[in-house]
């Protein structure tokens, strides 16, 4: 028996906040980071919560990377707070570590889980919706997936993501489209994600380079904020892949984008899973084939398909100005060299290696961060 789960209420397009204005009860903690109150947008919400008669508690002491000090700092704010309602406002570091907060506290201490809010501030890591959070501890990512975690309530407005700048664009605009294929083709696949993953993959090429070229676009915007709630929903139930293992570990390591690291490292992921490496039958190929016969880039056999998809996230890759390559990112060979068995060994442990199309070995994937190191076509 299989499951599909849909536990989030999403609230989306431009009034979409007001769904504030209904919530009940007396104390609401905030946690965002600094950012989200330089620009503004966590005053807009504290505002809205105090006209409705909430006391608030803003928590802001999040940076890029949560790590486990982070949440631990979190949860000695909501124990002495005690709040009803916990309304995460940021990029996908500030939501996981909302959730690292509720998780822990629910697992160690008796209590009446509080209402879990999220509004999104990227469109990229779909953890709105996500039973997902990557947490840092000792210098490795952790990737923590659990139900509990997943928010009660997501809420799209587009204007906390209008001032977002073109290239946090591009990278989560990339990331939301890895999340997409990964679910795609991840062994545990369904109808379902399948639905969302397609429509997912649609509307990125569709709405991504009008997002990256004009912020101000609103409906690309909508549509981007949307792209990524759908493939959070397509991935929490589907599961992703070594295009996730690799990026989590090759980041943690060297400090890198995470969205841009996906980028740089899927066209060599599908090239591997499809078999285009070493020239193997493998039925993910079909998958991929179909991908690129949705976005209308076909080829006269299975493999040209594939080669078709690669192809085209090069072309948008290029048209976002994001590297070709880890080199080109800033990672030095004798540092990758170093690191190497080390990211093949993270990534064979990491949450996201289960569902992959085509499990690796650690020598494979020590392979395909060498061919993304020089941006070699497969």
């Amino acid at each position: 028996m299989r499951r599909f789960n849909l536990k989030t209420d999403i609230y989306f397009d431009n009034q979409a906040l007001d769904y504030l204005d209904t919530i009940q009860g007396n104390r609401a903690m905030i946690v965002c980071d600094e950012m989200m109150i330089t620009i503004g947008h966590a005053q807009i919400v504290k505002e809205k919560l105090e006209k409705n008669g909430f006391q608030v508690q803003l928590f802001s002491d999040i940076e890029p990377d949560p790590t486990i000090k982070m949440v631990t700092k979190g949860i000695k704010i909501f124990s002495a707070f005690q709040p009803e309602v916990v309304i995460a406002v940021g990029g996908g570091s500030v939501i996981d570590t909302a959730k690292g907060i509720l998780y822990s506290i629910e697992m160690s201490q008796s209590i009446v889980k509080p209402l879990f809010i999220c509004i999104p501030s990227t469109s990229g890591t779909g953890s709105e919706v996500t039973a997902f959070s990557v947490i840092k501890m000792s210098g490795d990512k952790l990737v923590i997936i659990d139900e509990k975690m997943t928010p009660d309530v997501a809420i799209l407005d587009t204007q906390f993501v209008r001032s977002v700048p073109a290239n946090v664009t591009a990278d989560t605009g990339l990331d939301t489209l890895c999340h997409a294929i990964e679910a795609y083709v991840s062994t545990q696949h369904s109808d379902f994600s399948d639905a969302l993953a397609e429509k997912t993959i649609k509307l990125v090429f569709d709405y991504l380079l009008t997002a990256y070229q004009n912020g101000e676009d609103i409906e690309a915007r909508q549509k981007m904020h949307n792209a990524s709630c759908m493939a959070g929903i397509a991935f929490t139930n589907a599961a992703l892949g070594i295009n996730h293992s690799l990026a989590h570990a090759i980041g943690g390591i060297f400090h890198l984008p995470h969205g841009r690291t996906n980028a740089v490292l899927m066209p060599h992921v599908i090239a591997y899973n499809a078999g285009l490496t070493d020239k193997i039958k493998i039925e993910t190929a079909e998958r991929y084939a179909y991908l690129a016969e949705i976005l209308g880039i076909s080829g006269g056999t299975t493999r040209q398909s594939c080669e078709n998809l690669i192809q085209a996230i090069k072309v948008l890759n290029q048209a976002l100005d994001v590297p070709t390559s880890l080199s080109e990112m800033g990672v030095e060979k004798q540092a990758l060299k170093e690191k190497l068995k080390e990211i093949g060994q993270l990534a064979l442990k990491d949450n996201c290696t289960v569902a992959t199309p085509r499990l690796p070995n650690e020598e494979e994937l020590i392979y395909i961060c060498s061919k993304a190191f020089r941006g070699e076509r497969f």
